[in-house]
């Protein structure tokens, strides 16, 4: 029979149940993916922001 184990998100190795990813490297990538998801919806919230401000604009002061 197979010990629990999770499979590390960067590179899919058996990893045990405990640990995020498999080594270092693998979490300097997960690190900089999680900053670009990040970076990526602050951009789309603020573009969301921005056209809700011009819609009001133009609808409120035509």
């Amino acid at each position: 029979m197979v010990e629990p184990h999770k499979h590390c998100p960067v590179c899919g190795t058996p990893i045990p149940m405990k640990e995020r990813v498999c080594s270092s490297d693998c979490e300097k990538v997960l690190t900089q993916q999680q900053k670009n998801i990040r970076k990526s919806r602050i951009m789309l919230f603020g573009v969301i922001v921005i056209f809700i401000l011009v819609w009001t604009y133009f609808m409120y002061f035509k």
